[in-house]
C-alpha cells in the first residue's frame, strides 16, 4: 500500500538523520572520557521526591479505565496553577489532560482546523526552525504549511505580521513556541499583543506551545492565554504545557491543553473517539506535581547555573546569544552537519545540526548555520563539555566560526 503523499514528503525525523550522519565515525575520547550526548531535550534533573509515593498509593488505578478529559482533581490542580502563575480563572471545562504536549499540538489541529478558509485550502503558520509535530499536523489536515523564518534578524521569533495579507487570510492556525525551541527566545507581551491582534484581524487561532515556560533566566515569560484574556481575545488562543520540562518527568507523558470552552469541547470530542487518556496513577501524580512549586524553583536554579556557565565559556564567540528560556543553546557554526561530525570525531560530543529542525524555503534553510546543544546534564558535566566544544569548533580550525 502506498504511503499518502502528504506524509511521504516529510523528511526523516531529526534523530535517525543524526544517527546516519555519525554512522561509522569513532568518538574522539581521551583519558577515560565517555561520550557526551547533548542532543535530546530530555531533562536529567531529579524528579520530585514524592512521585513514587503517589504512584504506590494509587497503584490500584491501573485496574480501571481513566476518564478521558482528566480527573476532577487533576483539572482543578491545573486550573489552580494557571491562576497562581498567570492570574487566570480557567474553569475545568476549558482544560483537558494530555499525554504530553505533542499529542495535543497534533490533535488540536485535527479538531480545530477547517477544511476550507475563505474558499481556499487553509494555511498553517509555522516558525522555522520548529518542533516537528507542527508540520506533521499541517500535513494531516491537508493544510498548506507556511514556514516563517525565526532568525537572529527577527529576534529568533517568527514575524507573522510580515506575511502577505492573502496568506494571512487563509491562515487557520499559527504555532508559536515560547520560550522557543531551539533558540531560547521569549515572546514578550508586545510580541504576543501584536500576534493576537493579527489573529483577530485575519480570523485564525494561535497554538501556544509553552512547555518550557518554567525554565527562564531572569523573569517568567508572559503567557499567551493571559495576554489574550486581557485583550478580550481568549477564544483566539489554545495553550499547551506539560510536566516533562517543568518537573523533569518526560516519561510520565503528562500535560494539558487549555483555551475557550468551545475549542476545548471540540478537542475533547476528538479524544472521546480517538484519544488515549492518562492512567489514573499518572493523573494522581500529575495532580500532586502541578500543586507543588518547590521542585520547580530548585530545578530552575540549576538551569540558571548552566546559563552562567555557557555565558562564561562561550560568551565572546561571535554570534553567541545568551539563552533567555528553555534549555537549548543555539550556536552559530559554518555548517551544522560538519560541526556535528567534527565534534563527535574530535571530542566525543553529540549535538544536533540545526538544519534537522528547519525546512528549506526558497533555497534557504535557516538552521543550516547552527547546532542545538541541550543543557540537560548537570553543571559538573556541562562545563567541561562546553569547553571541549569551544576548543574544537571555535578555537580550532574546522567546523565553526573561529
Amino acid at each position: 500500500m502506498a504511503i499518502p503523499e502528504r506524509f511521504s514528503n516529510l523528511p526523516d525525523y531529526a534523530f535517525p538523520r543524526l544517527r546516519a550522519l555519525l554512522s561509522g565515525i569513532e568518538p574522539g575520547l581521551k583519558n577515560g572520557e565517555t561520550p557526551t550526548v547533548l542532543t535530546i531535550g530530555e531533562p536529567r534533573h531529579a524528579m520530585p521526591d514524592f512521585v513514587a509515593g503517589v504512584i504506590a498509593a494509587n497503584i490500584g488505578g491501573f485496574g480501571k479505565y481513566p476518564p478521558n478529559d482528566g480527573t476532577p482533581g487533576l483539572l482543578s490542580a491545573i486550573g489552580g496553577w494557571l491562576g497562581a502563575r498567570y492570574g487566570l480563572d480557567v474553569a475545568p471545562d476549558r482544560i483537558m489532560a494530555l499525554n504530553g504536549t505533542r499529542e495535543g499540538l497534533f490533535n488540536a489541529a485535527l479538531a480545530l482546523c477547517p477544511e476550507r478558509k475563505n474558499g481556499a485550502r487553509p494555511a498553517i503558520l509555522i516558525p522555522n526552525p520548529f518542533y516537528q509535530v507542527y508540520a506533521v499536523a499541517a500535513a494531516a489536515v491537508q493544510a498548506d504549511p507556511v514556514f516563517v523564518p525565526a532568525t537572529p534578524e527577527t529576534g529568533n521569533l517568527p514575524d507573522y505580521a510580515a506575511l502577505p495579507s492573502a496568506v494571512l487570510d487563509r491562515a487557520a492556525i499559527a504555532y508559536l513556541c515560547s520560550p522557543a525551541n531551539p533558540q531560547g527566545a521569549i515572546a514578550d507581551r508586545d510580541y504576543l499583543e501584536t500576534l493576537l491582534a493579527l489573529a483577530e484581524r485575519h480570523d485564525f487561532l494561535v497554538f501556544a506551545d509553552e512547555c518550557y515556560s518554567e525554565i527562564w533566566r531572569e523573569a517568567p515569560p508572559p503567557g499567551a492565554l493571559a495576554v489574550a484574556a486581557e485583550m478580550g481575545l481568549a477564544d483566539r488562543v489554545v495553550i499547551f504545557n506539560s510536566l516533562s520540562k517543568r518537573s523533569n518527568l518526560p516519561g510520565l507523558r503528562s500535560g494539558f491543553v487549555a483555551g475557550s470552552a468551545a475549542n476545548i469541547a471540540q478537542i475533547r470530542r476528538l479524544r472521546a473517539y480517538a484519544g488515549a487518556p492518562l492512567s489514573l496513577p499518572a493523573q494522581a501524580v500529575s495532580e500532586a506535581v502541578w500543586r507543588d512549586e518547590a521542585h520547580v524553583a530548585a530545578s530552575r536554579a540549576l538551569y540558571q547555573q548552566k546559563y552562567a556557565i555557557a555565558d562564561r565559556v562561550l560568551g565572546n564567540v561571535p554570534g553567541y546569544r545568551p539563552v533567555q528560556g528553555g534549555f537549548f543553546l543555539w550556536l552559530p557554526v559554518t555548517d551544522g552537519e560538519d560541526a556535528a561530525r567534527t565534534l563527535w570525531a574530535q571530542a566525543g560530543i553529540q549535538v544536533l545540526p540545526g538544519a534537522y529542525l528547519s525546512r528549506e524555503v526558497d533555497g534557504c534553510n535557516p538552521g543550516k548555520g547552527f547546532i542545538r546543544v541541550a543543557l540537560v546534564a548537570d553543571a559538573e558535566q556541562t562545563e567541561p563539555a562546553l569547553q571541549r566544544l569551544r576548543a574544537v569548533l571555535y578555537d580550532g580550525t574546522t567546523g565553526g566560526e573561529g
